[in-house]
């Protein structure tokens, strides 16, 4: 039998603190060895107790979580899952965690009666994923110093990506998008595995790091060249192909997999709409949401891409996906962004010999 993870709880307030513990030790497989109320103690009890995990919050006085998370990248790097507040100052300091190495967060309850089953499903599963992944390598983007001209926003794409992606996503996805030029000729819909409330500012750091138009997706926005559409979190994503211009719908229909947003529901749409012109890409995260949805993308004749495993934080959704036999092609992280430049590239070639359609004026 596996000895138990070892949990570390950190968080200023003494509720949390007993609630999260709790939560945590709801499962025969996670011990909670300890928990610190601030950022001093947190450091301290590491040394001492060796946990697996680090539960930590971000706001707390004096040392607070992000100069402790700073501490535990450069010492011992022990996986730490971050509970955060659903605040916008909240979310802002939760992905600027995440780029700093946290493997995933977790956000507070805000009516906790009513969502202590997720809340308590989603802390175990992040705990026992963090536990057994890679560790998540910074890999640190510069703030994008070009000027956007809305001109590269403007045209038709001669292809459409789709991207699932979850646990160790911000990171990859922010190298992934931001290794693109402005002038890419293929339009992007990513389905991040995020919560309500973290998405929209999510898109805004992604827009300042890349050359590409990124945003938060909105109900009929254009897929068009050079932009990168991010779903909201608590919807589904949907491409669709129009008269007038291709475009995403958004619903709240039922969690798909456990998740809303579900990478399933984005693939399926690109499979249905796009046929042998899409292109399907699954990258780190737990689980098997999209696996099912690249299937279908393959069986229409689309391209399937999945992240490679020794590039993963968590190589879960790709590794379905390649069981399954619905992945065309394993390709690293650093050469996924070479690979869409020659599949969008290849597509323009042939849409010029063609004649390609422009957008009505």
């Amino acid at each position: 039998m596996k000895p138990p993870i070892r949990v570390l709880v950190v968080d200023d307030s003494a509720f949390m603190r007993k609630l999260l513990s709790q939560i945590i030790e709801s499962d025969a497989t996670i011990e909670v060895v300890g928990t610190a109320v601030n950022g001093d103690f947190a450091l301290k009890k590491i040394e001492e107790l060796r946990p697996n995990v680090v539960t930590l919050d971000l706001e707390m006085p004096g040392l607070n979580g992000i100069e402790v998370l700073k501490q535990i990248m450069r010492r011992s790097r022990v996986p730490v899952v971050v509970v955060s507040s659903h605040t916008t100052q909240g979310a802002s300091i939760t992905l600027k965690a995440l780029a700093l190495g946290a493997v995933d967060f977790v956000a507070k309850p805000v009516d906790i009666a009513a969502s202590m089953p997720e809340v308590t499903r989603e802390l175990v599963s992040k705990i026992k994923v963090a536990a057994q992944s890679r560790g998540v390598q910074a890999i640190p983007q510069p703030p994008y110093k070009g000027k956007k001209s809305a001109v590269f926003y403007s045209r038709p794409a001669v292809k459409v990506f789709a991207i699932g992606i979850s646990t160790g996503g911000p990171n990859a996805l922010e190298h992934l998008l931001s290794q693109l030029p402005a002038d890419f000729p293929g339009a992007i819909a990513v389905v991040q595995h995020m919560p309500e409330g973290f998405t929209h500012m999510f898109a805004r750091r992604l827009d300042d790091s890349c050359a590409l138009q990124v945003r938060e997706a909105q109900p009929g926005d254009l897929l068009l060249a050079g932009r990168a559409l991010i779903c909201p979190g608590n919807r589904h994503m949907r491409v669709k192909r129009m008269p007038l211009g291709d475009v995403v719908t958004l619903s709240e229909e039922e969690r798909v997999n456990g998740h809303r947003p579900s990478v399933d529901v984005l693939f399926r749409s690109l499979a249905k709409e796009y046929g042998p012109q899409g292109v399907a890409v699954l990258m780190t995260g737990m689980g098997e949401d999209g696996a099912e949805g690249m299937g279908a993308v393959q069986a229409v004749g689309g391209m399937t891409l999945t992240q490679s495993e020794d590039s993963c934080v968590v190589y879960g959704m790709p590794k379905v996906a390649v069981e399954r036999g619905y992945s065309t092609r394993v390709v690293s992280l650093q050469g996924l962004p070479q690979v869409l430049r020659e599949l969008s590239e290849l597509e323009s070639g042939r849409s010029a010999a063609a004649g390609a359609p422009q957008l009505p004026k």
